[in-house]
């Protein structure tokens, strides 16, 4: 159920760009336990991530999903984040963030 969270996030980032802006790569791998995605736009937007299900089978069962974008804003500069989301939430990291 993670997994159709983040596709569809991911789709829905895809789908809602500017019309000038082409899918120049995507990549994606869905396996029972687990996936990998990668995703290049044209306008130099960018994302990779990996799942991994973990405790299958149990009550306990999670998706821990580690990946990284990257993005150029209005102001010409491009920010770049990683991340993990597992059962301690979403944990991003980047320069432009900050630290808690």
């Amino acid at each position: 159920m993670k997994f159709l969270i983040v596709f569809v996030a991911l789709f829905a980032l895809a789908v809602a760009a500017p019309a000038e802006v082409e899918v120049v790569r995507q990549l994606l791998d869905v396996q029972p336990d687990g996936y990998k995605e990668e995703t290049v736009l044209s306008d130099g937007t960018s994302s990779q991530s990996e799942g991994v299900l973990t405790k299958a089978g149990t009550e306990q069962e999670s998706l821990v999903v580690k990946g990284s974008y990257s993005f150029v804003a209005d102001d010409g500069v491009t920010y770049s984040v990683s991340y993990i989301a597992d059962e301690n939430g979403f944990q991003p990291q980047g320069a432009h963030l900050p630290v808690v």
